[in-house]
């Protein structure tokens, strides 16, 4: 969920993601006039565990909507229960279908 975002604040543009309440949440920022690079690798990963299946083939669905399409993740335990996508600086996501094994 978008809990809030920002434009042009001394040169950045941002948006926080995460649940209300919750101590934690993830921060996306872009300066203007400035290229980010690429990745360092291809395993730096962002994980979601979404159980449910169905709820999981709906995150498929959004991100195929939003002009994503999987990749072969890198480390191939992620192709098992998972899909992996990647943005075009390298940076990936994997949307993995089992709840957190911890």
């Amino acid at each position: 969920m978008v809990l809030g975002s920002f434009e042009n604040h001394e040169g950045f543009d941002g948006v926080m993601l995460g649940n209300p309440g919750a101590a934690y949440h993830l921060e996306f920022t872009r300066k203007h006039g400035h290229h980010a690079g690429r990745a360092p690798t291809q395993d730096n990963l962002l994980v979601f565990y979404v159980d449910d299946r169905q709820e999981w083939l709906r995150s498929l669905e959004r991100m195929s909507d939003a002009g994503y399409q999987p990749v072969p993740s890198f480390n191939p335990y992620w192709d098992l229960l998972g899909k992996t996508y990647e943005d075009p600086d390298g940076y990936r996501v994997v949307m993995q279908n089992q709840s957190w094994p911890n």
